[in-house]
C-alpha cells in the first residue's frame, strides 16, 4: 500500500537513504532528530511510522539502526520541490535592487546549480 509521503516524510526518507549510503547502516532516531532539527524522538517515531504505514520504509528487526528504505518514489519529487522553490526565491531576489538581495541571489543560484548537477548524475 504505497502512497505519496508528506514533505516532512520525504525529507526523512531522503535523509535515511543518504545516511545508509554513507554509513552502511540506518540512523538512530536521535541522529535523525538532530540532523532534521526535530524537537523530540517521538516526532521522529511518528514520521517513521507514517513511512512504514505507506510501505516506503521498514524496520528489519527490533534492533537499533534497522531502518531500511523500501521505496524512494518520493525522492525525485522532493528534489523537484527544492528546485522549484529555489527558482522562485532566486527570481524574487533578482528582482530587488538592494545589495543583500543580490548577494542572496548569488548564493541561491549556486545552490540551484548544485541541485541540478546532482539530479543529472
Amino acid at each position: 500500500m504505497e502512497s505519496r509521503p508528506s514533505k516532512k516524510q520525504r525529507e526523512l526518507l531522503l535523509f535515511i537513504e543518504e545516511f545508509i549510503k554513507t554509513h552502511g547502516y540506518g540512523p538512530s532516531y536521535r541522529e535523525v532528530m538532530a540532523s532534521l532539527d526535530y524537537k523530540s524522538v517521538s516526532t521522529v517515531a511518528v514520521h517513521v511510522n507514517g513511512l512504514i504505514t505507506r510501505g516506503l520504509l521498514r524496520k528489519k528487526d527490533n534492533s537499533a539502526r534497522s531502518l531500511e528504505v523500501l521505496s524512494s518514489s518520493g525522492l525525485p519529487e522532493a528534489e523537484n520541490d527544492h528546485i522549484k522553490w529555489l527558482k522562485r526565491e532566486l527570481k524574487k531576489r533578482e528582482a530587488k535592487e538592494d545589495e543583500q538581495s543580490k548577494n542572496q541571489a548569488i548564493v541561491l543560484n549556486q545552490a540551484l546549480q548544485i541541485l541540478l548537477d546532482q539530479t543529472t548524475d
